[in-house]
């Protein structure tokens, strides 16, 4: 059975802006901007005052009313991005041959992360980090890098791409649990 209208709305917290403009909406706040596109979906997306962003769908089917959840919670994390951040923090495994983690900077790109000696082979993995996402070594934990940036996707795939560069194939996992796997994420900016 279809449901007439379906809405929910996203607060705007003090200090963002957001700019809704045919289902293109851009939010802007203290660490930069960040713009995302649902044209794909059949939705209203409506900025009704400074503080609130509401999401209609008409005559929509249960699948469709998924959409207006899934919608307004880009549009959040968009608002934590722009606000405090993401930050994932990945660990090295290994049980005898160490993974050694280089971080290459590039003129005008995203860094590239190199992955070497994974089980002892020869061969080199690189995987180019995300648009806007910076990785770095951890200072104080051995065999960690952190990878952060504003945008969620952009960080959680490029972390992602780390760890499918590192599965052990042809191997029993129970065994071979060599990796980079992600040991922590969350906000840069903690709650106080």
């Amino acid at each position: 059975m279809r449901t007439i209208l379906a809405t929910r709305f996203v607060e705007i917290p003090e200090g963002v802006t957001a700019e809704c403009k045919a289902r293109e909406v851009t939010i802007t706040g203290p660490r930069g901007s960040l713009t995302r596109s649902f044209k794909h979906r059949q939705l209203d997306i409506v900025k009704v005052s400074n503080k609130r962003i509401r999401v209609d769908l008409w005559s929509g089917q249960k699948k469709e009313l998924a959409c207006v959840r899934t919608v307004t919670s880009h549009m959040e994390n968009m608002i934590t991005g722009v606000t405090k951040g993401y930050i994932y923090k990945m660990r090295c495994v290994y049980s005898h041959f160490p993974i050694n983690v280089t971080i290459v900077e590039q003129e005008g790109k995203s860094p590239k992360i190199e992955i070497r000696n994974y089980l002892g082979e020869k061969r080199n993995r690189v995987v180019q980090a995300g648009k806007d996402v910076t990785v770095k070594k951890s200072d104080d934990v051995k065999d960690q890098i952190e990878v952060s940036g504003n945008d969620i996707e952009a960080v959680s795939l490029t972390c992602s791409n780390v760890f499918a560069q590192t599965r052990a194939r042809n191997k029993d996992i129970r065994k071979f649990l060599d990796g980079i796997y992600v040991s922590e994420k969350g906000s840069i900016e903690q709650d106080a």
